[in-house]
């Protein structure tokens, strides 16, 4: 049944959004359920940063009321969860550089076609032909994001039709937060597609186009870290300054989980 998965995957309220406790397996199996279902499903995912942006922009609230499940994306979310009192493990916490390869083995077996839409011209093409090498058969199409995304223009317009001629079961979007989620929010009723994941720079990750961090460092979950230092003009705002603003959202949380303690 539909309601099965949903109702197996815990949910969790905090910083003032929710979170689903899915792992790898049945993120997997979420999809495929959706690619059988023939239901339209947004699967979303949160950091610290996708929360600061919910709290301020309507369209990412109005994104993620349309998503079906909220996969973490942060160690740092998990850390805090484990302080809240709520059972979070690692394996809650998931990248799409992590969770994405190993489910094309089953996308070429099933026949699931994907489309890859976002980053700078080139980018799409080249972690499209990666990953045809590494897993042949696979159906993929991709479109850089460097168009008109206002609904209605004429780049747009092509862009839509474009993948309307592929019609992928998978469509992930790479073109960083907010903007993804604003375009999903814009289209999403003109979308035939049966999952559509909001992924951001993982094309980017795919190509090299900005490097990994040593593995210990993501076990570790500094890959905020490791970004700060390799590009602290672009992310300082982001790890340095907005994390302060989701404060008074954990002490509420902290409140709530001591009095339901009582």
């Amino acid at each position: 049944m539909a309601t099965d998965l949903r109702e197996r995957v815990p949910s969790f309220s905090m910083l003032g959004v929710r979170l689903d406790g899915l792992t790898t397996e049945t993120l997997y199996a979420a999809i495929a359920e959706a690619i059988r279902d023939g239901r339209p499903t947004v699967i979303g995912n949160h950091n610290l940063h996708s929360i600061y942006l919910y709290h301020h922009d309507a369209k990412m609230r109005r994104f993620y009321s349309h998503a079906r499940y909220v996969f973490i994306d942060g160690m740092p979310l998990i850390l805090l969860g484990r302080l809240l009192g709520y059972p979070l493990r690692r394996e809650h916490r998931m990248t799409s550089i992590d969770w994405l390869r190993p489910m094309l083995p089953t996308a070429v077996s099933q026949g699931w076609r994907l489309f890859f839409l976002g980053s700078r011209p080139g980018v799409a093409d080249r972690s499209a032909a990666i990953l045809r090498s590494e897993f042949p058969g696979l159906d993929i199409e991709t479109m850089h994001g460097f168009f008109d995304r206002r609904p209605g223009s004429e780049s747009g317009e092509a862009v839509l039709a474009k993948i309307r001629a592929h019609r992928p079961h998978i469509l992930c979007l790479g073109m960083g937060m907010p903007r993804q989620e604003h375009w999903i929010d814009d289209h999403l009723e003109g979308l035939d597609v049966k999952v559509i994941l909001n992924l951001g720079g993982f094309m980017d990750l795919l190509t090299g186009e900005l490097p990994l961090p040593p593995r210990w460092i993501s076990l570790l979950g500094l890959e905020w870290l490791a970004r700060l230092v390799s590009r602290p003009h672009l992310v300082w705002r982001r790890y340095l300054l907005e994390p302060w603003f989701l404060l008074p959202h954990l002490a509420r949380d902290v409140r709530s989980r001591l009095s339901a303690s009582r």
